[in-house]
């Protein structure tokens, strides 16, 4: 068991995860998300389920996690991106769905291709609207990291939380929750300026 108290280690460790498993996360829910947004098959297969995981208590889920692959540092990041995933992928099929049907008709009276179609207009429609859904979601990862943290102790703030509630020192907590806010803005603020330099229309 790690009981590393260096707070710049285990922020990094923190921070390293949330990254990685809400990257992991996003292209899981992009792809499986326009699967079911775009095939009318697919859909009717897995659109219910999908939607049904929605009200699983993920929290619960970390001990699967654990039994399946193991406590290992991919292990966590799996369970954050899964976390994500769940919520994110309804929201990118909804986005789909409100794509402009008038740029759509346009497109296919101009003799576009399916896959013109959602090259030019449907991918471009949804990635600049969910954009914003990622940004939100976000602030998510952070309440499931420290689940995931705990499992092992193998250090980030999460770990560091349990530790002081364990050691009775409330301002190691809460300084610790400060920093999980302070990192949360830090992210917000970054999308937002991510999302100014890719979509810039949106703000024209």
């Amino acid at each position: 068991m790690k009981t590393n108290d260096n707070l710049f280690d285990n922020i990094l460790f923190s921070v390293r995860i949330n990254i990685v498993g809400y990257l992991k996360c996003i292209i899981a829910a992009i792809v499986i998300g326009f699967a079911i947004g775009l095939s009318p098959t697919v859909r009717k297969m897995f659109s219910h389920q999908v939607d049904a995981l929605r009200f699983v208590p993920i929290t619960a889920l970390m001990g699967i996690f654990i039994a399946i692959s193991g406590l290992t540092i991919t292990t966590k990041i799996n369970f954050l991106a899964f976390g994500i995933w769940v919520y994110l992928v309804p929201v990118v099929v909804q986005r789909i769905d409100e794509v402009n049907p008038t740029h759509l008709q346009m497109m296919k009276t101009l003799g576009a291709s399916f896959w013109q179609t959602v090259r030019y207009v449907t991918w471009r429609s949804v990635l600049s609207r969910l954009s914003d859904d990622i940004r939100i979601l976000v602030g998510i990862s952070w309440t499931y990291i420290i689940v995931a943290e705990l499992a092992g102790i193998q250090g980030g703030l999460g770990s560091l939380i349990f530790l002081g509630e364990r050691q009775s020192n409330v301002g190691k907590v809460y300084g610790v929750i400060f920093i999980i806010v302070a990192i949360g803005i830090i992210q917000d603020t970054i999308f937002k300026l991510i999302d100014r330099l890719l979509f810039k229309f949106k703000y024209q």
